[in-house]
């Protein structure tokens, strides 16, 4: 069978233990769990978490029947194969750089829509808001060049398409 990265969102109760429970399912029967990120909606009384699993077809039905069972869901949205925006926050921080390293990552970050949040004698502290792929991408070309940096990846969060279209 084959494993894929898959994606659900779900809408739950905000209530004290959801979290918990929610995580509880996913190691208690061995899935391999990839990002989780969570937030409170437009109602202060309900969480959209944004899952992202690698399985197959067979395990992933299962998961999204365990999630429908859960008394705090609310709502199970596979995100898999629908047009989505999706983005996830990444912050880097490159040390020891010297001054042409610092105008080096300026132009990567230029190029990668990436924002210079802040800035040290000798470090640079990237914030970026991109697709997990973009982000691999411009990790990776971070990699290439320099060798000190401390890399804080905060799951992705997605949303469906309103239009046809996917963006």
């Amino acid at each position: 069978m084959e494993m894929k990265k898959r994606w659900i969102a779900l809408n739950v109760e905000n209530t004290v233990g959801v979290l918990s429970k929610v995580s509880g399912l996913f190691s208690g029967k061995a899935y391999n769990l990839q990002s989780l990120t969570v937030g409170v909606t437009e109602d202060e009384t309900v969480s959209r978490m944004t899952i992202s699993v690698m399985s197959d077809d067979i395990t992933f039905e299962q998961i999204k029947k365990q999630l429908n069972r859960m008394v705090e869901v609310i709502k199970v949205i596979d995100l898999t194969d629908v047009p989505v925006h999706m983005k996830e926050i990444l912050f880097v921080k490159v040390l020891k750089c010297t001054p042409a390293d610092k105008v080096e990552v300026f132009q990567f970050a230029q190029v990668f829509g990436v924002s210079v949040i802040d800035i040290g004698d000798d470090a640079l502290l990237l914030e970026c808001l991109l697709t997990e792929q973009k982000n691999n991408e411009f990790i990776k070309l971070l990699k290439s060049k320099f060798k000190h940096m401390e890399i804080i990846r905060g799951g992705a969060v997605a949303v469906e398409s309103i239009s046809t279209s996917n963006r």
